[in-house]
C-alpha cells in the first residue's frame, strides 16, 4: 500500500501535479529538487563509475575510514546479511569505498552500479540513502519511490554521516540497503548507531594523538600560549576552541583581539601572543665532547671552552654567582674578575636573554647533559645514564671547581654501572673516553660474555694493550 502511494506521488510530482494526499516528506521534496536542479532524469539506469579497480585499493588506503570499517563491519554486517540488505561505506563525496553483505542482494546491486568505485551523491543519481545522508548531515532513510530515478523504486536504504570529531567535516557515510518496500525502524536506529560508534572510535584516537602532541611539545608551552592542530583545533590553551591558521603568514589575530605570531612544529603550531615575555630554553652539552654547544630556544649555538666553563659553573649554581666568585671558580687565587666580566658581556650577546646579570645566573628552562646525568643517578635510572654520559665534563678545562665536578661525576657514573649495569650498559660506558681503557670495566664485561661476543674479544685486545 504504501508502495503504492510512493509510485502515484512520484508519478504525479514528476508530472507537476501534486496528489490529494499531499507530497512527499519534506527531507524527500527537497531532495528531488536538489536533484533535478543537478539535471538528474528519472530515467537513469545506474550509477556512473568514479573509480576502476585499479584505483580503489589505493582510495580505501588512504580513507580515514579505513580505520574504522571493521567496527562498521562487526556492527552492521551479520544484521544486514541475515535481512538480505547489503552494508555500504561510501566517502564525503559518495563514492563508495566498500560493501559487502547478502550475495544474492550484491549481484543485484551490480546491475544498477551499487558497487564498490561507483558515485553515489545526489549529482549523480539523485535521491538515495548515501547520497541524501551526506546532503541533510543526519541519518535518512529512502523508500522504494522516495527515490528519484525509477531503477531505484525497488530498493530501500538509510545512510548515516560519519563526522570527522577532528576537523568537524564530513568523512563519508554508511548506507544499509536492500530490495524491498520499506526497512524496519530498528535497522534505521542501528545504522545511526553505528555511524556514532566509528565517530567516539575517531574521536579516542584523537585524543591519543593530541595527548602526544601535548607531551612532545611541552618544552615549547607558556602559560599564554596556545598549542593548534593542523585543522584549528586548540588542544593546550582556550580548550575546546578552534581558530583559522593563516594560510601564507606567521601572524594572526586571535579571536579577543590580540596579534599572535604562528610557528610551525611540523605537526602543530604554536601560537604566542605578542607583548607575552616568552622565557627563553637553553639546553647544554657538556659531557665528553670536544666542541660543547647550547641551544637557545632550538637554535645550535657553537661555545668555546671558556664560556662553557663559565655556563657549566652557573647551571650548577641556579641561585647565581658574582664576578669574584665565578673567577675564583675558574681560575683560582689567580683569577681576575675584569675578564670574568669581560667574558660575560660576550656571552650575554650571543645568548640573547638567558644570561642575567646581579647575580650572574641562567634565566628561564635551563637543561643540560650534566644535570640529567646527576638526576638519574640519584633516581638510579641507568637507561638514562647510559644513554647522556658521553664522557668526562668539559675534558679540556682546567678550571679547580670543574676538576673536582668532572672527577666526582665520573665516579658515580663508574660506581654505578659496575654495581647495577648490564652488559649492555657496560659496553657502552666502554665506548666513552672514561671507560674506554677501564680495566676493572674491561674485566666485567669479559667475566659477563662468551668468547663468541665480539665485545668479550674486543676487552681482551684493550686489556692486553694496557699490560
Amino acid at each position: 500500500m504504501q508502495e503504492t502511494r510512493f509510485r502515484r506521488m512520484h508519478e504525479a510530482v514528476m508530472s507537476g501535479n501534486m496528489p490529494n494526499g499531499g507530497g512527499p516528506r519534506k527531507v524527500i521534496s527537497a531532495s528531488w529538487r536538489r536533484s533535478l536542479e543537478a539535471g538528474i532524469h528519472p530515467e537513469v539506469r545506474a550509477a556512473p563509475l568514479v573509480y576502476d579497480a585499479g584505483d580503489i585499493g589505493d582510495a580505501r588506503s588512504a580513507h580515514p575510514l579505513n580505520e574504522v570499517l571493521p567496527l562498521l563491519n562487526h556492527t552492521l554486517l551479520q544484521i544486514a546479511d541475515e535481512a538480505a540488505h547489503i552494508m555500504v561505506v561510501a566517502d564525503a563525496d559518495g563514492h563508495i569505498l566498500w560493501r559487502d553483505g547478502h550475495r544474492e542482494v550484491l549481484q543485484r546491486a551490480d546491475t544498477i552500479g551499487l558497487a564498490a568505485g561507483f558515485a553515489w551523491s545526489e549529482e549523480a543519481v539523485g535521491t538515495n540513502g548515501i547520497g541524501t545522508a551526506l546532503a541533510t548531515g543526519r541519518p535518512t532513510p529512502v523508500y522504494s519511490a522516495e527515490h528519484l530515478i525509477r531503477v531505484l523504486h525497488h530498493w530501500s536504504c538509510v545512510g548515516s554521516p560519519i563526522i570527522d570529531p577532528d576537523t568537524g567535516s564530513v568523512l563519508g557515510c554508511v548506507d544499509i540497503s536492500g530490495t524491498t518496500k520499506s526497512l524496519p525502524p530498528a535497522t534505521v536506529a542501528l545504522v545511526g548507531a553505528a555511524a556514532q560508534l566509528a565517530e567516539s572510535h575517531l574521536a579516542l584516537r584523537m585524543r591519543e594523538s593530541d595527548e602526544r602532541i601535548r607531551s612532545r611539545h611541552q618544552s615549547r608551552l607558556r602559560a599564554s600560549g596556545l598549542l593548534v592542530t593542523p585543522s584549528g583545533r586548540v588542544i593546550s590553551g582556550l580548550g575546546g576552541e578552534r581558530l583559522t591558521l593563516p594560510v601564507a603568514s606567521d601572524r594572526m589575530v586571535l579571536p579577543d583581539g590580540r596579534a599572535a605570531r604562528v610557528e610551525s612544529l611540523g605537526d602543530a603550531y604554536l601560537i604566542m601572543p605578542f607583548g607575552v615575555s616568552e622565557p627563553p630554553r637553553l639546553r647544554l652539552t657538556l659531557l665528553g665532547s670536544e666542541r660543547p654547544h647550547a641551544e637557545l630556544d632550538g637554535a645550535h649555538v657553537p661555545l668555546s671552552l671558556r664560556h662553557a666553563e663559565i655556563l657549566a659553573l652557573l647551571a650548577s649554581h641556579p641561585r647565581g654567582l658574582t664576578a669574584e666568585q665565578l673567577s675564583f671558580l675558574l681560575y683560582g687565587d689567580e683569577g681576575n674578575p675584569v675578564t670574568i666580566r669581560a667574558e660575560i658581556h660576550r656571552l650575554r650577546a650571543q645568548l640573547s636573554g638567558a644570561v642575567a646579570a646581579k647575580p650572574y645566573r641562567l634565566v628561564g628552562e635551563v637543561e643540560s647533559d650534566v644535570l640529567s646525568v646527576r638526576r638519574a643517578l640519584s633516581t638510579g635510572d641507568l637507561a638514562t645514564i647510559t644513554r647522556l654520559y658521553q664522557g668526562p665534563l668539559l675534558p679540556r678545562s682546567e678550571s679547580p671547581a670543574l676538576r673536582r665536578e668532572r672527577d666526582e661525576l665520573d665516579a658515580r657514573v663508574r660506581s654505578e654501572l659496575l654495581a647495577r649495569g648490564s652488559i649492555d650498559d657496560l659496553w657502552t660506558f666502554a665506548q666513552t673516553p672514561t671507560g674506554h681503557d677501564d680495566g676493572e670495566i674491561l674485566e666485567h664485561i669479559i667475566t659477563k660474555t662468551s668468547p663468541n661476543d665480539h665485545r668479550h674479544a674486543a676487552a681482551r685486545v684493550r686489556l692486553s694493550a694496557d699490560t
